[in-house]
């Protein structure tokens, strides 16, 4: 693919597109919005503001398509991200006006092959619990972002691996495989896949006829924005679009700003559009309700009219200058957005931006929400990016003090001992391999370059398919490769979660390739300190070894007369030679020591 950066000079020529409005409340509001795009380096944005049921102001800013110059328009399509979980959220809604379900009751009811990590989660966690993040499980997001996966079922037999940071409705922890388990409960209850759910419950009575659930369904569509990062702050770089796939129900909503209107106009009006209910009303109102506590959220000197944080069901509510407010944001490659409304004032925003984790959305709804609540002016976008220089700098400053102390001692083993693939059953597999004298890990997607820090601990480098590795963008936590007691490197370490203990991912004994005709001759029986250890090929293409009172074992060649036990990490079989290619004896490779058997 062609190389694809973009000058932040560009953003001079930015041109807006709107549906154009004489309301004084929005004056001025054009020019605010474009100079933004200079000042974020954004390629751009689209804006609704909905009153009451009625879209007052609908604009685009800059373009959807930068190397094209295609503006943005209040139509165009952007990815919502996890704006979307509103749409399941109130599908599980729905199922229980119907009386399908009961959202008090524990969610294994429902889907019995759903699992968690202990028998006090799997008696307790309740749909309310999940749709308001409160089940104790902290984010796990890269077992989905790293090891992504198309199927659902998939991903949710790994919840059952996933360590919880708390007990049940301890504490508030947004996690997004609790709305992925939400979409295969609605698909488990309906007998439809939770697509065609959203589009038969929401997009069609809406009439949010544009609006998808896939990017392979948006790319077939016209009007759509391509999604863009920042390379070294100011350079506008396309990205290419993440398919979230497995995790839909968390996130894979692409729509425009003028078809979310119609959603948030739904939720403003009680959950009814033209009259017609398309949310239940009781659920609206408990999802805009407190269902959990995020933290104490005091008002701020620098802000003392925005506090308190609490979540709903797919709703964050806030208290923003003393008017109440339900928004939830939404991340993904390359887009960001914002979705909020004030119930009270019966006023919704819309701001949906190709730009990868921009601060536009948040700027936007600020600014627009002063001017229709009548509220006095503040200059959010020079706050923001005040505080966004600040925290920069005191990164680089912290980057530079951990250098002063940084110790670089060799590593213990040659490359070629860290490369193999690597599992978590939480997370997936990790392939480290070698290319050019540097080491490299593999996820599903990414590739990612390990330098080397200390001793078996390296950096993780995102290495870019066109622009290769930049080192100034290093990951927060590092690998560090692990030994067994034998010296041998058996697993890789990461902090890939926060409040938990490293994930430990344990190295896979790779086979290598082996026909049963050369498995023949280490079939039979060893006399192993008066047991039988029985060598034998089942099937017809797998060898396998029965010792007396144990269970059979499959073993995988590791090449050179060595077998590694498949169930059993450290555990090997190495044959010993007798000459004329015949097998003598085998050695019980084991943690606790060495087993020597004669062959009889």
């Amino acid at each position: 693919m062609k190389k694809f950066l973009i000058p932040v000079l560009c953003a001079l020529a930015l041109q807006s597109t709107a549906q154009k409005t004489t309301d004084p409340r929005f004056a001025g509001l054009d020019t605010a919005f474009t100079h933004m795009l200079k000042t974020w380096h954004a390629a751009g944005f689209a804006v609704a503001v909905v009153e009451k049921n009625k879209v007052v102001y609908a604009q685009g800013f800059g373009y959807r398509d930068v190397n094209n110059k295609l503006p943005v328009t209040p139509n165009t399509l952007f990815a919502i991200g996890s704006c979307t979980k509103a749409f399941t959220a109130t599908l599980i809604g729905k199922l229980q006006q119907d009386g399908k379900l009961d959202i008090d009751k524990p969610v294994t009811n429902y889907l019995p092959e759903l699992r968690f990590y202990n028998d006090a989660m799997n008696n307790t966690i309740t749909l309310r619990d999940m749709m308001s993040h409160h089940t104790g499980l902290p984010r796990h997001d890269l077992s989905w972002y790293f090891f992504n996966n198309p199927s659902t079922d998939s991903l949710i037999m790994r919840i059952q691996y996933m360590e919880p940071t708390y007990g049940v409705r301890q504490k508030w922890q947004y996690n997004n495989f609790m709305f992925v388990t939400q979409g295969a409960l609605v698909e488990h209850l309906s007998g439809k896949s939770w697509g065609d759910n959203v589009k038969e419950k929401f997009f069609i009575p809406l009439g949010m006829t544009r609006s998808n659930v896939t990017i392979p369904e948006m790319e077939k569509t016209e009007d759509i924005a391509i999604g863009y990062g920042l390379k070294k702050d100011t350079i506008i770089k396309k990205l290419n679009y993440y398919n979230i796939a497995g995790m839909s129900p968390a996130g894979s909503v692409n729509s425009s700003v003028n078809e979310m209107a119609r959603w948030v106009t739904a939720w403003i009006n009680n959950g009814k559009y033209n009259g017609k209910e398309i949310i239940p009303e009781n659920f609206r109102n408990q999802a805009i309700s407190s269902q959990s506590v995020i933290d104490g959220a005091l008002p701020s000197k620098e802000e003392p009219g925005v506090y308190f944080a609490n979540y709903g069901f797919g709703w964050f509510l806030s208290s923003y200058k003393g008017h109440y407010r339900a928004e939830h944001g939404g991340n993904i490659d390359g887009f960001s957005a914002s979705t909020s409304f004030f119930p009270a004032d019966s006023v919704g925003i819309v701001v949906l931006c190709n730009q990868d984790g921009s601060a536009i959305p948040g700027i936007v709804r600020n600014l627009i929400s002063d001017r229709m609540l009548g509220l006095k002016y503040h200059d959010w976008s020079g706050a923001m990016k005040n505080a966004d220089d600040k925290a920069k700098e005191a990164a680089k400053k912290g980057d530079k003090e951990a250098d002063k102390t940084a110790k670089h001692n060799p590593a213990t083993h040659a490359l070629t001992d860290f490369a193999g693939s690597y599992s978590h059953p939480a997370y997936g597999t990790l392939k480290v391999y070698i290319k050019n004298d540097s080491l490299f890990a593999k996820t599903t997607l990414q590739v990612l370059w390990l330098r080397h820090d200390n001793y078996d601990i390296f950096d993780m480098f995102l290495k870019d398919p066109e622009d290769g590795i930049d080192t100034t963008d290093m990951f927060d936590s590092k690998l560090q490769f692990r030994m067994n007691v034998k010296g041998d490197i058996d697993g890789v370490e990461s902090l890939f979660e926060t409040g938990l203990k490293p994930l430990i991912f344990s190295k896979l004994n790779e086979a290598k390739p082996i026909t049963p005709d050369e498995m023949q001759k280490y079939t039979g029986n060893y006399d192993l300190a008066g047991l039988i250890a029985k060598i034998y090929i089942k099937d017809g293409k797998a060898l396998y070894a029965a010792i007396t009172g144990q269970p059979d074992c499959e073993l995988v060649y590791q090449g050179n007369d060595k077998f590694a036990v498949k169930a059993l990490s450290g555990y090997f079989l190495q044959f010993g030679p007798a000459g004329a290619g015949k097998i003598a004896d085998v050695t019980f490779m084991q943690p606790n020591g060495n087993f020597k058997a004669v062959r009889k």
